[in-house]
């Protein structure tokens, strides 16, 4: 089977690259077969600090492959897409969705299961179910309006408008956006802000706002005193370091 998903490690970043060009970067199950065990590898490599996951070509992804869906697709299990992509958003390490040109429906289920969508300029974002009669099994349904809001939700997810880069920042679809000339550039320069920072905070913050999302603010105030896990590792090293600096 060709590598439609490749692995690049560059000093405690991954480069993880949707890699069906020709194609779009449309979304198969093969894809996610492939992308699901570079995420299981990168579970446990504490080699690697931040991923960033990418499209080779012209855009992110075009979305899930409609002639796939038309033919029928072989799905390990109800739920099979879902849960890869939330076994992604689990990684105890920040994980970037690096778009540019499209990002369509199920792309955009992709890129929202990231921690961070920083977009190109050449980005367009659109939720496209309803245009083919379908409703979202991969998580939209969940994470759009917990990014956007539900009313902004709702009215990218009823209309299947695009939206351009600039919009899906003005909105809180997406944090950043750089000019595709810089694209790469930037991501790497962001990521490596990432990787300055203590990786058991990183994995530690994760846990707790994971657990902590949409409740009472009480009860999460009273999860952060109870749950948090305390001081890291490299905590002395890293004050060390700093005092000897100043």
């Amino acid at each position: 089977m060709s590598d439609l998903v490749t692995r690049r490690d560059d000093d405690g970043l991954c480069w993880l690259t949707l890699n069906r060009p020709d194609k779009l970067n449309a979304l198969t199950v093969a894809m996610f077969r492939q992308l699901r065990q570079h995420v299981l590898d990168l579970k446990s490599d504490d080699s690697i600090g931040c991923v960033i996951l990418h499209g080779a070509g012209k855009c992110f992804s075009a979305g899930h492959d409609l002639g796939d869906i038309a033919e029928g697709e072989d799905v390990p299990s109800r739920g099979w897409h879902s849960e890869t992509l939330r076994l992604m958003e689990k990684l105890p390490k920040p994980v970037i969705a690096a778009v540019h040109g499209h990002c369509y429906t199920g792309a955009l289920e992709v890129a929202l299961a990231a921690d961070f969508i920083l977009a190109a300029q050449s980005a367009k974002f659109a939720d496209t179910h309803a245009k083919w009669a379908l409703t979202p099994i991969w998580g939209m349904s969940q994470r759009l309006p917990r990014r956007v809001g539900i009313a902004t939700a709702k009215r990218l997810m009823f209309t299947a408008e695009t939206v351009k880069a600039d919009e899906a920042l003005r909105i809180g679809l997406c944090e950043n956006v750089f000019p595709d000339e810089s694209f790469e550039t930037d991501l790497e320069s962001f990521a490596r802000q990432t990787l300055t920072n203590s990786p058991f905070s990183h994995a530690a913050n994760k846990r707790l706002l994971e657990a902590t999302d949409m409740d009472a603010l009480d009860a999460g105030l009273q999860w952060e005193i109870m749950e948090n896990e305390g001081v890291g590792p490299d905590m002395q090293a890293r004050i060390a370091a700093f005092t000897r600096k100043a």
